[in-house]
């Protein structure tokens, strides 16, 4: 063998060895992060639900402080970092995730938001927001069959104000939307090159039929969208990890790669039931090291 090729076939065995022995050191270092909890308080008073809330849960099932009840979960499952998400119910009032955030630390906690489209405030209320607290890393649109209140459609000027101002502030699109809003999500997501997004909840697929969700896979093609494998429980009974799921999640990961996937809800072990084959590295990436990279934490 001329001394050439020896030099770059012991180049690439050295690369490939170094690889291997690095990454399990990544996979072991990588924090597990979960972007799923809605923060709820029994306190209406402190923390009252949002005259214009799409609906209204019973408080008396939530604690009065939902911060240590979510600390101690954490802690069982092997959580490392979390997001607190602003729920539905408490509308564009912030108050809860604010005071949860308030009460934690960066290096542990960030929060979403949620505004109402179709109010023209909303842009300038998110940059208010942000400011005051910029541990607001994301702001939420909810559009599927049977909730079609917040918006007509993601072409509307109102929404596009919102996205954009979203943009220029650096957060993530957070779309919690059915297949049937996948083109208008994909014609959106385009408006704004350079926009990160990531869906909830698999797209709900539920809520579509075949042919509106092959749009939800073509949205893998598209750059800094990122697919979060969470609400598994709508969809199937078999509690924990859900494997009755498996040919189903096994093509999403598929098609957005494990560099675009990301478990949240329920226990971390989901994406390792959903993931068999991948090395330890992908699957970390899915349990927090794409959520990292995500929202620079």
């Amino acid at each position: 063998m001329p001394a050439t090729n020896r030099r770059d076939l012991l180049a690439l065995m050295g690369a490939a060895a170094l690889a291997g022995n690095t990454a399990p050191a990544f996979a072991a270092s990588t924090p597990v992060i979960e972007w799923n909890m809605h923060m709820f308080s029994a306190d209406t008073a402190k923390f009252p639900f949002h005259p214009s809330a799409v609906y209204k849960p019973d408080a008396s099932k939530f604690p009065v402080d939902p911060l240590p009840p979510y600390q101690a979960h954490l802690k069982e499952a092997g959580i490392d970092k979390a997001m607190f998400v602003q729920p539905e119910p408490y509308g564009d009032d912030h108050g809860l995730v604010l005071d949860c955030l308030r009460r934690t630390s960066g290096d542990k906690f960030k929060g979403t938001s949620l505004f109402y489209p179709k109010n023209p405030e909303s842009p300038k209320k998110l940059a208010a927001l942000v400011k005051n607290q910029p541990r607001i890393v994301s702001t939420r649109f909810h559009a599927h069959r049977g909730k079609e209140m917040y918006l007509d459609s993601f072409a509307a000027d109102y929404v596009r104000a919102l996205w954009r101002r979203a943009v220029e502030l650096g957060l993530v699109i957070e779309l919690h939307i059915g297949p049937n809003y996948a083109l208008q999500a994909a014609d959106a997501i385009r408006a704004f090159p350079g926009c990160k997004v990531l869906i909830d909840h698999m797209d709900e697929p539920k809520l579509g039929n075949p042919y509106e969700y092959a749009n939800v896979l073509d949205l893998a093609k598209l750059p800094n969208v990122y697919m979060k494998l969470s609400g598994l429980d709508y969809i199937a009974s078999d509690a924990p990890y859900f494997e009755s799921l498996r040919p189903f999640t096994s093509r999403l990961i598929k098609e957005y790669g494990a560099d675009r996937v990301v478990w949240s809800g329920g226990s971390p072990k989901i994406a390792d039931a959903h993931m068999k084959g991948y090395s330890a590295a992908d699957i970390a990436k899915v349990k927090g090291g794409n959520l990292q990279r995500l929202l620079n934490w």
